[in-house]
Parts: structure tokens; sequence; C-alpha cells
């Protein structure tokens, strides 16, 4: 009778001869995990020009990214590297790419009422009063966007955005680049 330690160390040596003998299949899922595991933890840029989306704050899911710069417009969707208040609310955020709608540019005024966000007299959104986490979430302060900052929001009522004072209104340079959604 072996004991339960001397049955998995077998097992697990017989997974690694299984795995030595068909390392072809294995290696594509290591490098994916690879480049994932840097992506996240290392460097968050895109450094490829096709992005894909897996959050609802767009509702598009491939884009091709352009990384020459350029004035921004309302209606650009740009990706940015994320930069906001959070750093000490949610560190894990500080530089990962951000994918967003350009809705305000400077010179334009943000007021607020309650939670209501609107540009220039007209509503886009309402900021929530709760994180998932159950983090409050303030709205941003009503402000005249100043030069070199722009207000970005998602489409959904979930996105992480300007809307809220922890994110704020993002730099010009912070701007990764700008984006034409596929599908």
């Amino acid at each position: 009778m072996t004991s339960a330690p001397c049955r998995f160390v077998g097992q697990f040596a017989e997974f690694l001869r299984h795995m030595r003998a068909r390392w072809v299949l294995y290696l594509p899922i290591f490098a994916v995990w690879g480049l994932a595991y840097t992506r996240l933890f290392v460097d968050p840029t895109p450094r490829v020009p096709v992005l894909f989306n897996w959050t609802p704050s767009l509702p598009y899911s491939v884009a091709v990214m352009h990384y020459c710069p350029h004035d921004l417009q309302r209606g650009d969707y740009v990706v940015f590297a994320f930069a906001g208040e959070a750093r000490t609310d949610y560190p894990g955020l500080s530089g990962q790419p951000f994918f967003k709608i350009v809705r305000g540019l400077p010179g334009d005024t943000v007021t607020v009422s309650g939670r209501t966000v609107a540009i220039n007299g007209q509503v886009v959104g309402t900021a929530k009063t709760h994180a998932f986490d159950r983090r409050p979430l303030d709205p941003i302060a009503s402000t005249v966007i100043p030069p070199g900052h722009y207000y970005v929001q998602g489409t959904s009522a979930d996105s992480f955005d300007s809307r809220y004072r922890t994110s704020g209104l993002v730099q010009a340079g912070q701007v990764l680049g700008t984006v034409v959604p596929l599908f």
C-alpha cells in the first residue's frame, strides 16, 4: 500500500514524462501564460496594434490601435495608461491600459448635480455610489477641463472612467494612441 504523497509524486513524474514527449503541444500554452504574466505584472503597455477588449466598458471586442499622436476630438476612441488617484486605493491599476471614448475636450465645462455628470450642459452619465468591491466612489468635481486634459468615458454604467474622482481627467501624456473599433 502506497501513501498519498508517494502516489502524488509518481503521478506528477508521469505527467512530466507526458509533457516532455508532447512538448510541442505545451509550448504555446506556456508562451501565452508567460506573455500574459509579463503584460499583467511587468509592462502593461500594449505592444501590438490589435487590441482585445474583454470588459463591458465599450461594446467593441477587437480594435486596431494607431500609435501616432494627433489632436484628439470628441468621439475618438483612445487607449491610455491609467494614472488616476486610485494609485493608493487600487495600486494594481497604475499603468494599466484603459479603452474609452473622448467625451470632453480642453475648455469644456464639467458640471455635477448630485451624481449626474454633464459636459457643457449635456448629461453624459451618472456616477455610481460604490465600486464592485463596495468601496465608495465620489463623482468628479465640477471643473473646466484644463489644456492637455480630456474627459473620457465608457458606454457601460459600470465603466471606471472620468465620472469618478479616483479616475479623473486623462492627461495628454497618458494617451497611448487612438483606436479604430472593428467589431
